[in-house]
């Protein structure tokens, strides 16, 4: 489990493509971050664009991972090269401070920026989401993390398949995305209480909650059962 309050930002210093005897995927150095590998062990989660990925080496300023091949096709890790910048943040831990959101590091699908606009010293990023059915838990003034970070949601369109984000100047020059242009991508996770609300709700509607039948059905049967007592 992540907040979205991006620690620090590393390089990208090794990619190894392995083969599928060896699964598959990439395995990825990153350096330039010794600042969250002060109390590391192998074996650690750490937040990477985003991403939920497992420490298998590490020293006092790099560390290494393994992106699977599902990884790779859900993310946009894939499109990383050598000296690329990515986002870092540990898993949380009992005195973390909850700066931003509950994050899970698991990664719904990528979004394309469409458009960057400046507003005063902020930007404003529409981004268009590659899932369209994303867009049903991203809301006007709700979470979303974005290449790892939490952000706020200032306007959402369904019909036309983007949802807007203003980053300040501060935020700009502490992640990844504050450098990205339009066309180039962003890991996208949208608030994953959203997702256990809509089960829930629709288990109950569908009567998959506790057997009960469905309430709509229940809701209908009354109402046809009045109707009924009515005319007779």
């Amino acid at each position: 489990m992540f907040t979205g309050i991006v620690e620090t930002l590393g390089t990208v210093s090794e990619l190894v493509q392995q083969d599928a005897t060896s699964g598959g995927g990439t395995t990825m150095t990153i350096s330039d971050c010794s600042s969250i590998l002060g109390d590391c062990n192998n074996g650690d989660s750490i937040s990477v664009n985003g991403t939920c990925l497992t420490v298998t080496e590490f020293t006092s300023s790099s560390f290494k991972i393994g992106a699977a091949p599902e990884t790779l096709r859900r993310t946009n890790l894939g499109a990383l090269s050598q000296g690329s910048k990515v986002n870092l943040e540990r898993a949380v831990s009992a005195h973390t401070r909850m700066g931003g959101h509950f994050v899970q590091g698991h990664v719904d699908t990528i979004a394309e920026i469409v458009s960057v606009t400046p507003d005063n010293e902020a930007k404003v990023f529409r981004l268009s989401p590659r899932d369209k059915s994303v867009l049903r838990y991203i809301v006007e003034k709700g979470y979303v993390t974005l290449d790892g970070a939490s952000l706020t949601i200032t306007a959402v369109d369904d019909e036309a398949g983007w949802f807007e984000i203003m980053m300040i100047n501060y935020t700009q020059e502490k992640v990844v995305m504050g450098n990205k242009q339009k066309g180039e991508t962003v890991n996208i996770e949208v608030d994953c209480v959203g997702k256990y609300v809509e089960k829930s709700v629709i288990g109950y509607f569908e009567g998959k909650a506790g057997g009960e039948p469905a309430i709509l059905e229940k809701i209908v049967a009354r109402i046809v059962q009045e109707q009924l007592s009515k005319q007779s």
